[in-house]
């Protein structure tokens, strides 16, 4: 009779290339089918996907640099500050990771359309946000800045503080600190949370088509371009910008692993 622990091992290769079967296999289908489509592109088809690609290429640096920009004094303050609702702010900050995308777009759209809390004032302003390129910023904004403001946490968490209070001793002033021990520190899990973030913009695709909606050329992303190519028949484009975002999530996670996760970016992951 076979050992047990032997028929334990055994099953649980067996589960484990199962599994992995079942994760390569869509992707090798969808690589080899828009290899052998690449010829089938027409020259709208080209259009659509330049003009995807160059939008959400656009969009996705804008919304970083705001993720950046805004994300990381707050990701100090929670690091390091005992500041009062600190376990709300927490939950407010990762809300976006567990909430979904089409809740997420109608709350936007709540938020900032022509009829929502702040957007009807904005309104009379002569300022429009809900279903313009904007509106895609925005969006990405609030679904991927948990992805940097985590990940810059964990980095700010992991300074000895005894180095920043070392250097006050000897007469360096808050900046000086920041610039010459905490900045250089934590810079891997700022990278990190930089591409994390980044790729999650590029991806966005429900708060987008319900906060900012399909347009050619001003709201279409390459998610976006991928549904709609689809939905009109044109598969070789959707599978040609299927390809695209499934190379650039690939160099994501490998430069945030090779990277960053050699320093313990993802321990918060």
């Amino acid at each position: 009779m076979p050992d047990r622990i032997e028929i334990a091992r055994w099953l649980a290769w067996v589960a484990a290339a199962t599994l992995l079967v079942l994760l390569v296999l869509p992707i090798a289908a969808l690589v080899r089918r828009a290899v052998t489509e690449w010829d089938g592109l027409t020259d709208s088809s080209r259009e659509v996907m330049r003009e995807a690609l160059i939008l959400s290429a656009y969009t996705s640096a804008i919304s970083l640099g705001l993720v950046i920009l805004l994300g990381t004094p707050l990701a100090y303050l929670l690091a390091r500050k005992q500041i009062p609702g600190k376990a709300i702010i927490e939950t407010l900050v990762d809300l976006p990771l567990v909430l979904p995308p089409a809740v997420a777009g109608l709350a936007l759209l709540m938020a900032f359309g022509r009829r929502g809390l702040v957007g009807s004032t904005l309104e009379g302003w002569g300022i429009t946000i809900g279903f313009t390129t904007t509106a895609v910023v925005l969006a990405q904004v609030f679904v991927s800045s948990p992805f940097y403001v985590r990940t810059a946490r964990a980095g700010f968490d992991r300074v000895d503080q005894e180095l920043e209070d070392a250097a006050a001793v000897l007469g360096a002033d808050p900046w000086m600190r920041m610039r010459a021990i905490t900045l250089p520190m934590v810079r891997s899990s700022l990278g990190a949370g930089a591409v994390l973030a980044w790729a999650r913009s590029v991806a966005e695709f429900g708060a987008t088509i319900i906060f900012a909606g399909s347009i050619l050329g001003e709201t279409q992303t390459m998610p976006l371009a991928i549904y709609g190519r689809f939905e009109a028949g044109d598969l070789e484009t959707a599978l040609l910008l299927g390809v695209v975002l499934l190379f650039v999530s690939m160099l994501v996670l490998l430069s945030v692993r090779v990277g960053g996760g050699r320093n313990g970016a993802m321990a918060r992951w």
